[in-house]
């Protein structure tokens, strides 16, 4: 009896619910099969069993609320319009994730995102009621190893995501319609995929489109080396009709090579990252390349100090009409990967940003940094996240583009309801200066709810 009762009691300990993550389709709700599981409000529709005597088939639902005040007091570092806007970016996402079996699962998520106030509108801003993901999964074994089949409209993400993100910062994320093929074998795991990325449009709902004149796929392999991290590297392809640069126009395609190593060792924490590009736009050849990495210490100290060090640079063009595009195309990046300002894009860079991090409670987290600055070469210009160059930037003014301090503040209620605050200050150099821009202030305060 007494033994008995000690197995359940570790059973009731070792139940636990799935972890609510960016991708919702990853949650596995079947858990809530076991009565050792403490019940939550509406968990009825997180688990909706087709038999009592069997956890499979089952369907979840589920939803993702984010608003978000933004304020900006002069948007592109006041080049062009200096006005100031302050808006509200609304987004709300609503899911159902059918399992049939431990093969086969379906998933479908629709999305409706609306901003309100904001002077000017862009592609990443709204989308009314429409399609964000609907796929078909099957996952079985195959000799030795895992093979995971993806099908239909769904997300995709790299690693820190700087060049291959789900691009979770703006309103708007970015969705592929793709096919996905994964084989996790021991400690490797090989990835291929081809994907049209989805095109969004705002008029009206159900409206987005595979835009079948852009195309990006390859391949991927990642080894997890034991007590020293991850290694991983891939190569792909990039293929999209009819684009502009500064130095050269026509179809662009480009040959992608990747490779990264991050890991964890003690108190010392790293990722580094770099990227190589070959190919053409139009009639010139392009040779364009990028560098990203992130290291930090985490102090034994009470409030787990963390001092962290960023180091970026991506290439610009060279000369113009030398028949070379040298301005890297950081692909699908992570709008908030330098910060939500977006004063920050991933060409013709060179930057340092120095970090605290600093965690006074377990659900409290405040990161302070300084980014420094310049331009890879000053015959290209100054890029924005949204890559758009500020006008007569390129070719003249100095490399020193400016710096910015940010802080960003976090509180986690719960694993359901999150806040979050940030704070950016730029002060432009001479690059940006020369062309008409003055400093910028950007704050953005917002509530994410996740069921």
């Amino acid at each position: 009896m007494a033994a008995q009762a000690r197995a359940g009691q570790e059973g009731v300990a070792s139940a636990k619910r799935p972890t609510l993550s960016g991708n919702r389709w990853q949650e596995d709700w079947s858990v809530l099969a076991d009565p050792a599981i403490r019940r939550q409000p509406l968990d009825r529709l997180k688990y909706v069993p087709f038999s009592a005597r069997s956890p499979l088939p089952y369907v979840s639902f589920g939803a993702d609320l984010r608003e978000r005040f933004e304020y900006n007091d002069t948007a592109s570092l006041g080049v062009g319009d200096t006005r100031a806007d302050g808006y509200v970016l609304d987004r709300l996402q609503l899911h159902a994730d059918l399992r049939l079996n431990p093969h086969w699962q379906a998933f479908v998520q629709l999305e409706d995102v609306r901003t309100f106030g904001k002077k000017d509108i862009s592609p990443v801003d709204r989308n009314p009621l429409d399609l964000r993901q609907g796929f078909v999964v099957y996952t079985g074994a195959v000799g030795a190893g895992q093979l995971k089949l993806r099908v239909g409209r769904q997300e995709m993400s790299f690693d820190l995501q700087r060049f291959i993100s789900a691009r979770d910062g703006p309103n708007v994320r970015q969705a592929f319609d793709a096919i996905w093929i994964n084989y996790e074998i021991a400690a490797w795991r090989l990835i291929g995929f081809w994907s049209h990325p989805v095109q969004y449009r705002d008029r009206r709902v159900f409206d987005d489109v595979s835009d079948r004149h852009f195309q990006y796929g390859g391949i991927r392999v990642e080894r997890q080396i034991e007590h020293a991290g991850e290694l991983s590297g891939y190569y792909s392809h990039w293929l999209r009709d009819e684009v502009h640069y500064n130095d050269a126009s026509g179809s662009e395609s480009r040959r992608v090579i990747d490779l990264r190593y991050a890991g964890r060792l003690a108190h010392v924490d790293w990722d580094v990252e770099a990227m190589g590009q070959r190919g053409r736009v139009g009639v010139d050849r392009v040779e364009a390349w990028a560098f990203g990495a992130r290291a930090g210490y985490t102090f034994d100290t009470r409030w787990a100090l963390r001092a962290g060090l960023q180091a970026d640079a991506a290439s610009g063009d060279r000369r113009r009409d030398d028949g070379a595009l040298n301005t890297f195309n950081p692909l699908f990046p992570n709008g908030s990967y330098f910060s939500l300002a977006g004063y920050t894009g991933y060409r013709n860079l060179i930057h340092l940003k120095p970090s605290l991090t600093l965690q006074p409670a377990q659900d409290w987290q405040l990161m302070l940094g300084v980014g420094l600055q310049w331009r890879q070469t000053t015959a290209d210009g100054v890029y924005l996240q949204s890559g758009h160059m500020l006008p007569r930037t390129a070719g003249s003014g100095g490399r020193w583009t400016g710096m910015y301090g940010q802080g960003r503040l976090v509180w986690s209620t719960n694993a359901n309801l999150s806040f979050a605050a940030e704070v950016v200050h730029y002060e432009v150099g001479r690059a940006v200066r020369d062309a008409g821009g003055h400093d910028s202030n950007y704050l953005g305060v917002e509530a994410s709810l996740a069921w």
